[in-house]
């Protein structure tokens, strides 16, 4: 069965020569023009990837990703940004986007970035498997992780960045370490997307637990899980 991807892009040149271009990569590609209709398109048919632009009408794609996010989806989210517009690249990240890609992009550059996100979230085909460090639960077949019993809403993304911390407890990763950890080595990710992934990555713990301190940061270092 072909992977199913949903692309959300007001601009009905681009969605057409994507459609085309993802369709000869044997990919089945649902399109939408506004944030409006393609989550109510999302809530009857769920993809394996999103590819969201960010400047639409009725409802642009950070809002859409925020009310996605919102209504518990953990989909995963490529979103597509303005040139050099940092804000909407942190903001969407933020939002919990599991990447971003630029415009103009090359059409090779898409389809790593899809083959790489797709990778992530695939679903183990063994039986679930859990890791457990103190209060903390991670099953590693789900991509799901409890905290004292509560689960932590997190993306593909963020529960792989949590998972290589949380498997060498007191071990500093730098940056590129867990870039490696998240996106494969492979590929290039700038160090303020894994910064932006750790802050909400901590958010979410202290959305269920206020006193959680168990990422430390290491100025010019990186980041720790401490027990």
């Amino acid at each position: 069965m072909a992977i199913k991807i949903t692309l959300i892009d007001d601009d009905e040149n681009i969605t057409a020569s994507l459609k085309l271009l993802l369709e000869s990569e044997n990919y089945s590609v649902t399109v939408f023009h506004d944030g409006t209709s393609g989550l109510e398109g999302l809530a009857t048919d769920t993809p394996q990837l999103v590819i969201l632009d960010i400047k639409m009408p009725r409802m642009d794609g950070l809002e859409m990703l925020k009310q996605l996010r919102g209504q518990g989806s953990n989909v995963p989210v490529i979103m597509l940004t303005s040139k050099d517009d940092e804000i909407d690249e942190v903001l969407a990240l933020k939002l919990g986007a599991d990447d971003y890609i630029t415009k103009p992009f090359s059409q090779r550059l898409l389809l790593a970035r899809i083959e790489a996100v797709l990778k992530r979230s695939a679903q183990s085909a063994a039986a679930p498997t859990q890791q457990t460090a103190e209060k903390l639960q991670l099953d590693e077949a789900r991509y799901e992780a409890l905290w004292n019993g509560k689960r932590l809403n997190l993306t593909v993304t963020e529960f792989l960045l949590l998972q290589a911390l949380a498997k060498a407890p007191g071990i500093v990763k730098s940056r590129n370490q867990l870039m490696d950890d998240a996106y494969g080595e492979s590929m290039a990710v700038d160090d303020r997307a894994i910064d932006t992934h750790i802050r909400r990555i901590r958010a979410k713990f202290r959305e269920v637990d206020s006193n959680f301190e168990n990422i430390q940061s290491l100025y010019g270092a990186g980041y720790k899980w401490t027990e």
